[in-house]
Order: C-alpha cells, then structure tokens, then sequence
C-alpha cells in the first residue's frame, strides 16, 4: 500500500500482507535471545529442526535450518530449558509468527559457560593441564577403580565393557554422587581415598552426558586439584564425545565417554591371551631349544667321561709315546751334529792341500829362483865392469893424466871456456892430474883456433 492512500479503498492480497508484515518484523526485530522450554520437538528428513519453545504465559514456533543444526552442540528434548538467538519471521504460507534460530544453548549456559573459561585460563596458567604432567596408563593393571555413582547408567557401561575386556581384573567403586549441590567435594573425596588406600592402579572418574548444568560437577576447582594431584593415573570419561570438562583437561588421559575410559584402561582379554599363547610357543620353542643343547653337552661330557683305569692306562701309554720322543728327540741332535761334522770332514778333506808336493814345489820355485838370482846378478856385475871400464875412459881424471888441464874461474868455479872471458889480474884455479894451483893472469892474448 502506497502511504497516501485510504484504507478502506485498497484490496491486497493475503500473500502480499504477510510478506508486509514478515519484512516489518525483520526490520522491528534484530538478533535477540529468547528462552523458554521446549516441546513438540520434530527433526525432518531434511535435517531441519521444528519446535516450540514456551513459558507460562505463551508460546512460539520455531524452525532452525539444517545448515545452523548441524553446528548445534546438542540437540534439545522435550522439557529442556533453552535459549535461542533467532530473527522474528512471518511463516507466508500459513501466516504463523516464527522464529528463525540461528544458535541454540541451554539456559543459563552463557554465565555458566564464561566461569568454565575463567576457571579453565586460571588452571591452565598454574601449569595444571601441561603434558609433561600426564602419565601414562598402565599396560597390565593389577586393579581399577570407578569414582562414579552407584546408580549411574555410566556404571554399568564401564562394568559391562571391563568383564568383557577383562574379567581377571578386579573392579572396586567408589561411589559418590554425580549431580547435585556439593557433589564436586564428594567426588574428590573419593578420588583422595582411592590414593590412600592404594586398592588399584588406576581409576576412572565418569558419569553419563546432560547439560551443561548436569556435568557442572566436574567443571569444579577441588575436583580438578583432586585428579592433578592424584598419585594414580586418572582417565575421565564425562558425558559425550562434544562434552569437555575442567576434569577433562586436569586427568592424565580424556576418554570421549565413560566406555571409552574403560576401553582405554583394560587390555582386552582375547589379546592378552594370544600374547600369552604367543609367549607360551616362544617359551617352549626356546626351551626345546635349550634342552637339545644341553642334551648335546651331556653327551659330549659323557665321552670324556672314562673309568680311573681306563684313564691311568690312556695316560701310561702317552707317557710312554712321550719318553720315546724325548729320547729320539734327544739322540737326533747327536746324529745330525755326526752327519754335518762328517760332511765337513769330507769336503776339507776334499780340499785339504798337500803339504809335500806344496813343499817339493816351493823348493823348486826355490831352487828356480836362486839360479835366476843368479844369473841375474852375473849379469848385473857384467854390466856394472862394463860401465866402468867406460867410465874410467871417459874420466876427466885420465884426461888430465894425457896432459890436460881444466881451468876454472876462482869466483863462482865455473870452468873457463872461451880466451875473451879471460881478464888480466883474474884468478883462476887450474886442476892438473896431480893437483891443482891458483894463478893470477897478468896479461892475455886471445887467439882463436880450430884446434891443438
């Protein structure tokens, strides 16, 4: 309808109202969160969520599109206290007022949800949840222990898995309340005694799923402390798979729900005994084993084993074998000593000289040389008369017995050869051929002849 135009002259179609109406109503109503109690839950086949949420005083329908439920933390039954954050639509079709939801939580679960994350940042920074602190479970528990309450549906799923897992291991509760005022105390109470009593070797804390108002027990301080500071290893399984508690992040290993945690503390049965008959056929195998080797050294023994006779026999005849050993070995140095020595004497006799052809053969080489020496020195004094008998011709003494004389000049006795180097007033020695005599020149007259 246009905003200058009378009412009662304009006709609209329905559809058209309601689609006025359902677009005034989006621009009216933003985001808001609604609380009420649900019912008449229906989930489709298309994964759309219809219900109704509702008070004392009214009530409104609601839809929530599989897109938004399938990110939905839980899904609400009937009587459940929730809150959603939805848009006010109008359903054109029917002319229904809706609510279209966009998320959904349980009453009460953004306060309580703000005080989970505070508790969780405080004990995280304590060092509360850090790995190193977690411990690992025990392969072969002697003994488990439950904190859970007696009448919990949890309880018996854990102890229906721990008998067909492992029905030799003994199971003790200890029971403590799960929900209710003053149930975290209790339930680390109980955690406490266990370590006191030390019936077990590790212990499972659990309960079954439920708001977040159900679980808050476990989402307390003391509870957390109790589990950190426990000496045993504790696994929790609270609630479902999506459920995540403070006791949670404070036990050495989480489990996704209460069978979970008793999976993950028993070793199964079945596998246990394949183990063991594994080990039972590598025990025996090794023992066989064994038996043949020590079968095989009793019979090597047995061979060494001889009677005292047998034995003073065997060692007679060695010591026999010995004593002709020793002398053979004893009289074989003589024989080869007499062996070589005989060869030595062989080969000297071999080459040892004879002493009186050697000494025939000297005195004639004697003899030979006696007769050249001879010889040699007949010839040598020949020789020798000869010479001299040429020497004492040419002799300048039988020259000066003919008559000659030699002058010599008196300074430096060289002999005077030529007139020109005689000098009157000059000495001269004259040897003749009984003496000599000094003159003294007073004068000279040089001639020169061919001859006497």
């Amino acid at each position: 309808m246009s905003p200058g135009s009378s009412g009662g002259d304009v006709v609209v179609p329905v559809s058209a109202l309601n689609r006025a109406i359902g677009t005034m109503l989006e621009r009216s109503f933003p985001l808001v969160w609604v609380s009420g109690e649900v019912s008449n839950f229906t989930r489709a086949a298309s994964g759309h969520w219809y219900f109704s949420i509702k008070d004392a005083q009214a009530q409104m329908r609601c839809v929530m599109f599989r897109g938004r439920a399938q990110y939905a933390e839980f899904t609400p039954r009937e009587g459940d206290r929730i809150e959603v954050r939805a848009v006010v639509t109008m359903y054109e079709p029917r002319g229904e007022l809706q609510l279209n939801v966009e998320a959904v939580r349980r009453t009460g679960q953004g306060r309580l949800y703000e005080a989970f994350l505070k508790l969780k940042a405080k004990l995280e920074a304590e060092g509360l949840f850090a790995a190193e602190r977690k411990r690992a479970l025990p392969t072969h528990p002697r003994g488990i222990g439950i904190v859970t309450s007696l009448q919990a549906a949890a309880l018996r799923d854990v102890l229906t898995t721990l008998a067909r897992r492992a029905p030799h291991v003994p199971v003790i509760v200890y029971p403590a309340p799960v929900q209710g005022a003053g149930v975290s105390a209790k339930l680390a109470a109980m955690v406490d005694a266990a370590n006191a009593r030390r019936e077990v070797d590790v212990l499972i804390v659990c309960r079954g799923g439920g708001s977040i108002e159900d679980l808050w027990a476990f989402n307390e301080e003391v509870l957390a402390r109790a589990i950190a500071e426990s000496a045993l290893p504790v696994v929790s399984g609270v609630g479902h798979e999506t459920d995540f508690t403070i006791a949670d992040f404070a036990a050495d290993v989480r489990a996704p729900t209460p069978t979970g945690a008793a999976e993950l503390v028993s070793p199964q049965r079945v596998l246990l005994l394949r183990e063991l008959d594994h080990r039972h056929t590598t025990l025996a195998r090794g023992f066989g084993r064994m038996m043949e080797r020590r079968a095989q050294q009793l019979d090597w023994l047995a061979r060494r084993l001889v009677s005292p006779t047998e034995r003073l026999a065997r060692q007679r005849t060695h010591l026999q074998q010995l004593s002709v050993r020793l002398a053979s070995s004893g009289a074989r140095p003589v024989r080869d000593a007499k062996a070589r020595f005989a060869l030595l004497q062989m080969r000297w006799q071999r080459w040892r000289p004879d002493l009186a052809a050697e000494q025939r053969a000297v005195q004639g080489l004697a003899q030979r040389l006696d007769g050249a020496v001879s010889r040699q020195h007949e010839r040598q004094v020949a020789r020798v008369t000869t010479l001299a008998a040429r020497l004492d011709v040419l002799s300048p003494q039988r020259t000066l017995e003919r008559g000659y004389a030699a002058l010599l000049d008196a300074q430096n006795g060289r002999a005077v050869r030529s007139p020109t180097s005689l000098k009157p007033g000059r000495t001269l020695t004259v040897h003749l051929a009984d003496g000599s005599a000094d003159i003294a020149l007073a004068d000279v007259q040089p001639r020169l002849t061919d001859g006497f």
